[in-house]
């Protein structure tokens, strides 16, 4: 399923109306009844039964066009429907205007909404509201009467259903405008827009449920949609990947992959442990954990299925003492390298990564994650040192604001095109983590997760996510496969850890290499 853009989606109603010849007041027609069906179903599920009255706020354009056209099939439902028009309906043009003259010439109530200055809305009189006031096109914060009416209707405590995007929600970022509908449902038309899978906006949208309204799917393909949901069915039909990581009879452990893992140092030596679990989780057939040397002795045995590599450390039990050129050595033969978890930071580690980069087959795909990506983003070079590499990188909000040079808040405004900048212009794949993980390839298509939930908001998930995806490296996935497919699983495992316990916030790192 592609995600679009608010402009995507017009070039998208463009092309289907003047290209293919499709009417708009057909389009029209199938998303207001797309939208009174999940309104619906929406109060069916919460109350045992649909909602019998409902009362449609409608704006001047075409999303309240909808609302109009909504309102018909609910009044055709047999529900008692009212309309509350944010805008005298004399103005409206075009579509607007039919549906309007429709909604009159059946005799649907209607006032114009004046807030304070007008007679008020008895919100009690009413089950759920249906939020057909700003678009898609719309921008900056409701004023007037939109606002007033969007406060009103939040305050009611009445079920919610928004069209298209809840109104005060920038359906490109999702961010939240003062004052924004707190949707129960929203009703996505075509296409599920980014707004509402990026957080804050994703919480304000309820559940999300996507409609076809009768846009022929190839049009977002040929205008250049390069966003997608990342779930079973992007993994199968666009990544070539098989979800249930299903293996032939006639294979054994050489078959899957031999995975490097460097991490772990003295004070977080728990981290590598993670990740040399989380790879051997993830499928991969061998996985050799190397430390400095001072940690095997007391790591030993602590991952029987791994094999433990102590690296000369000058007795510091750190990577402080490990030479780059001891660890590039260790990479001959091995699958796939996952650096950073646990390393640490020391004076020089900028020299030390760069000499390992350097050493390094280029052919030899890796894992960029913690300490790594902080080093990394001191080292002006970062470019270049990864150029032409098989490179993921695992970067939380702090992380990825370092590496490109911006703050926190300047990267989670807008993940989905934080994250595609900075995987365009590095050629590397990028795995943006948090709340509805984004990955992004070298090419510019954006992969956006919904699997997951807040208990894996704990210390230890990201180095099991870096074990798993430099597993699937080793078991020859390309890297977008390899990060895709590994945050999915992560996400999913998460999910299902968190559903045997009696709450997800006791759910800690180990939980979720158990559910993969």
């Amino acid at each position: 399923m592609r995600i679009v853009t608010s402009e995507e989606m017009r070039n998208i109603d463009k092309a289907a109306i003047e290209r293919i010849g499709i009417p708009a007041l057909v389009l029209m027609e199938n998303a207001g009844r797309a939208v009174a069906e999940e309104a619906m179903r929406l109060t069916a599920q919460a109350h045992g039964g649909p909602a019998k009255r409902w009362l449609v706020l409608a704006g001047k354009g075409n999303n309240g066009a909808d609302g109009l056209v909504a309102a018909r099939h609910l009044l055709e439902a047999g529900c008692e429907v009212g309309i509350a028009y944010a805008a005298d309906p004399a103005g409206f043009r075009g579509e607007a205007a039919v549906q309007r003259d429709i909604a009159a010439n059946l005799g649907l109530p209607a006032v114009v909404y004046a807030g304070s200055e007008g007679d008020p809305i008895y919100w009690t009189r009413y089950d759920g509201i249906v939020d057909a006031l700003l678009g898609t096109g719309s921008r900056g914060a409701p004023a007037g009467v939109y606002a007033a009416l969007i406060r009103e209707a939040n305050a009611s405590g009445l079920p919610i259903v928004a069209i298209d995007t809840p109104s005060g929600l920038d359906a490109d970022t999702g961010n939240l405008h003062d004052p924004c509908i707190r949707a129960a449902r929203t009703v996505a038309l075509a296409y599920a827009k980014r707004g509402l899978v990026q957080y804050p906006g994703a919480g304000a949208a309820g559940e999300v449920v996507v409609r076809a309204i009768g846009i022929p799917a190839r049009l977002a393909e040929q205008i250049g949609v390069r966003t997608f949901a990342l779930d079973e069915r992007t993994l199968r039909e666009r990544l070539g990947v098989d979800p249930a990581r299903a293996r032939e009879a006639d294979t054994h452990k050489g078959t899957y992959g031999h995975a490097l893992i460097a991490a772990g140092s003295r004070p977080m030596s728990g981290a590598g442990l993670l990740s040399a679990r989380a790879a051997l989780r993830g499928g991969c057939g061998l996985v050799t954990w190397a430390v400095p040397d001072r940690l095997v002795e007391p790591l030993a045995g602590r991952v029987p299925e791994a094999m433990i590599y102590g690296l000369p450390d000058e007795e510091r039990g750190d990577w402080s003492g490990v030479a780059p050129a001891a660890l590039s050595q260790l990479t001959v033969g091995k699958d796939a390298l996952v650096l950073g978890p646990g390393l640490g930071r020391w004076a020089g580690d900028g020299d030390w990564l760069r000499e390992l980069l350097a050493g390094l087959d280029p052919a030899l795909p890796i894992v960029l994650d913690a300490d790594s990506l902080n080093i990394l983003a001191d080292m002006p070079e970062a470019s270049a040192q990864l150029c032409g590499r098989r490179a993921v990188l695992t970067p939380h909000p702090g992380e990825m604001a370092r590496l490109a040079g911006f703050a926190v808040p300047d990267i989670q405004r807008d993940r989905i095109e934080a994250a595609r900048r900075y995987a365009t212009q590095h050629a590397v794949t990028l795995v943006l983590k948090g709340a509805r993980t984004v990955v992004a390839t070298p090419e510019g298509d954006v992969y956006v997760n919904a699997t997951g939930n807040p208990g894996m908001a704990t210390g230890g998930a990201g180095d099991v996510l870096a074990g798993l995806v430099g597993s699937l490296l080793a078991q020859g996935r390309t890297p977008d496969q390899a990060a895709a497919f590994g945050v999915w699983l992560h996400g999913a495992a998460g999910d299902r850890a968190a559903a045997g316990r009696p709450t997800s916030s006791s759910l800690v790192a180990g939980d979720i290499i158990e559910a993969l």
